[in-house]
């Protein structure tokens, strides 16, 4: 959910500095079914019923959904922010993979949030003394905020390089468009 509030921040930085939304038609992303595919295993594995049928497979699910993705990323290293995105996905995947195939939240950032640990299986749980702790869910988007959640480190950079591709993806001229005449 922390994704969504870095796509409106880029949209709305797309805006300010003259950008328009039909360009960010022309971005062109490589393997998107593969990310989609990843994104998609994780809602169904951290939402509903599947999270608690899934037991003991739920960190390897995890593990694999979050390779998905970065393998989509490190796929579109060449658009404008995917470098960013791609540090934050390792970052992130590092302290899933250093703890077993779950992201360590804080307790005092699930609280800040709102949230309770949940039951089943859940992409944060509280662990005494998490392995890569500064890379792990220690912040949390406030309670009153809609969609409040907590967040890492590697949450934040991919959030920036989200942002950073929408922007500059929206202030690109159409293909085809005509530059500056030359003297």
């Amino acid at each position: 959910m922390f994704l969504l509030y870095a796509i409106a921040a880029g949209i709305l930085a797309g805006f300010l500095l003259g950008g328009r939304l039909e360009r960010l038609d022309g971005l062109r992303l490589r393997w998107t079914p593969v990310a989609l595919a990843g994104l998609g295993v994780q809602l169904v594995l951290f939402f509903g019923p599947v999270g608690d049928a899934v037991g003991a497979l739920g960190p390897a699910i995890y593990v694999a959904s979050t390779g998905a993705v970065l393998a989509f990323v490190v796929r579109n290293l060449r658009v404008p922010g995917l470098p960013v995105v791609a540090g934050g996905a390792v970052a992130n995947l590092a302290a899933i993979l250093a703890n077993g195939g779950y992201m360590p939240a804080s307790a005092d950032a699930l609280t800040a949030a709102g949230l309770d640990p949940a039951e089943g299986f859940s992409n944060s749980v509280v662990l005494a003394q998490p392995a890569l702790a500064p890379l792990t869910d220690v912040f949390a988007l406030p309670a009153w905020l809609p969609m409040a959640n907590v967040f890492s480190v590697g949450d934040v950079l991919i959030a920036i390089g989200v942002a950073v591709a929408i922007t500059v993806a929206m202030r690109r001229p159409a293909r085809g468009a005509a530059g500056p005449a030359e003297a």
